[in-house]
């Protein structure tokens, strides 16, 4: 398989380290060759988390180098925003969960809330395939697992299919909440 590297963003406490390793299990499912990083930062104050994924082909480093990424998953809006302008190839795709965290400076009144509409610009500058994500959740925390159940209907890591994912997250989820979020899912 040809490499094809994934960006991954959100804010600490929104889960990219369980989306990141979910990606990374399914890939092995797959029986892809893949590679991964998480860096945390300030996570655990509502900091940026970012992860990097890399399957197939020759890999030296679990680092994608900017303007790279073949995919960019995001967990919110402004993060959907800035990984798109640094992390995405001409010709990639980003998938983001619609909400939206307020950074400090929106909140100071410094800035002004990233709109959809702005992502849709930069993507479209960018020559980015764009999809949102937005669905009504039994538990927000699951935002990861929505966003996975997307990637794997679109099919947007080749050779990676739902019966994948789902092994993966049997391998990471506690059992009191397996059901719940292989219903998201497969939902």
């Amino acid at each position: 398989m040809k490499r094809f590297d994934i960006y991954m963003s959100g804010v600490g406490g929104q889960g990219i380290g369980l989306l990141s390793e979910a990606v990374i299990r399914a890939a092995d499912h797959a029986g892809l060759s893949v590679c991964g990083v998480d860096t945390h930062g300030l996570a655990q104050r509502g900091g940026m988390v970012e992860s990097f994924v890399r399957i197939g082909g020759e890999v030296t480093t679990p680092l994608v180098r900017k303007g790279s990424a073949s995919l960019i998953l995001a967990l919110e809006r402004t993060e959907a925003l800035r990984a798109v302008e640094a992390y995405a190839a001409s010709g990639g795709v980003l998938l983001y969960f619609d909400t939206l965290w307020q950074p400090l400076d929106v909140r100071l009144g410094k800035a002004d809330a990233v709109s959809a509409e702005d992502v849709e610009e930069v993507c479209r500058r960018l020559n980015v395939r764009h999809m949102a994500e937005k669905r009504d959740l039994p538990d927000v925390r699951m935002q990861n697992v929505a966003l996975l159940s997307r990637a794997a209907k679109e099919g947007l890591i080749p050779g990676v299919e739902m019966e994948h994912y789902r092994k993966a997250l049997e391998d990471l989820l506690p059992e009191r909440v397996l059901a719940e979020n292989l219903e998201v899912l497969e939902g």
